[in-house]
């Protein structure tokens, strides 16, 4: 049986489809998940990135599109009142739902997904917290160093093991991100040859021929052509 890691953070509305679409997408395939949840704006640091809704046409976009995949696919989602918002209570407590050193288990995963992406509301409601608290009865105290130390850690060691984004499925070291690459994840669990050729090995090897220098908004933009 193949092992998984599914990096998300409740943020994410991609990560939202690929959690709801993943069982449907690997059926039939033999494999068990290790839901780990991250925070996504510590991996934008890591990685010096800017988020999708920090670049206000992306933010559009992102929205747009991932209301048209949910309708395609059947998945119910409905926009937070606000977005993005702070998913740092949320994230603490899903890890406080496990045991030290644990992750939490998919209901628990589901039940704050919904929370955020089923309700329409706003997700980081201090009102809506004692239900949740009441349904999922974490293990631990969401708010207590230990639980906030394992939330920064699984980051860094998500970040250290190149994860940049979420979601992101890892399997035998290969990292597939976002929910438009279930399909890859689901040929590499079936053996497909193609992963273990130059093609896949070798993509983080080819070369740059120009790399754009960084500069403040509105300042010269570097030699990097126009894409």
């Amino acid at each position: 049986m193949k092992q998984l890691r599914f990096y998300f953070d409740l943020l994410s509305p991609y990560a939202w489809l690929a959690f709801h679409r993943l069982p449907v997408a690997l059926l039939g395939c033999s494999y068990e998940v290790r839901y780990e949840p991250v925070l996504f704006a510590g991996l934008l640091q890591h990685h010096g990135q800017l988020g999708p809704a920090e670049i206000a046409p992306k933010r559009a976009w992102t929205y747009r599109q991932i209301l048209w995949q949910a309708r395609r696919q059947g998945v119910p989602l409905r926009q937070p009142a606000t977005h993005p918002f702070n998913p740092l209570p949320l994230l603490r407590l899903a890890r406080a739902c496990a045991p030290a050193g644990g992750t939490p288990n998919r209901w628990v995963c589901e039940t704050l997904f919904h929370h955020v992406w089923d309700s329409g509301l706003d997700a980081e409601d201090p009102a809506r917290l004692p239900a949740l608290l009441e349904r999922l009865s974490p293990r631990r105290d969401p708010a207590s160093q230990a639980v906030k130390d394992e939330l920064r850690d699984a980051t860094a060691e998500a970040a250290r093991r190149g994860v940049f984004g979420v979601p992101t499925i890892e399997l035998e070291g290969r990292l597939f991100w976002g929910a438009d690459s279930l399909e890859m994840l689901r040929a590499c669990l079936q053996g497909d040859p193609w992963f273990d050729s130059p093609e896949w090995m070798g993509a983080a090897d080819w070369p740059a021929g120009s790399q754009r220098r960084q500069s403040r908004i509105g300042g010269d933009p570097g030699s990097a052509p126009a894409p």
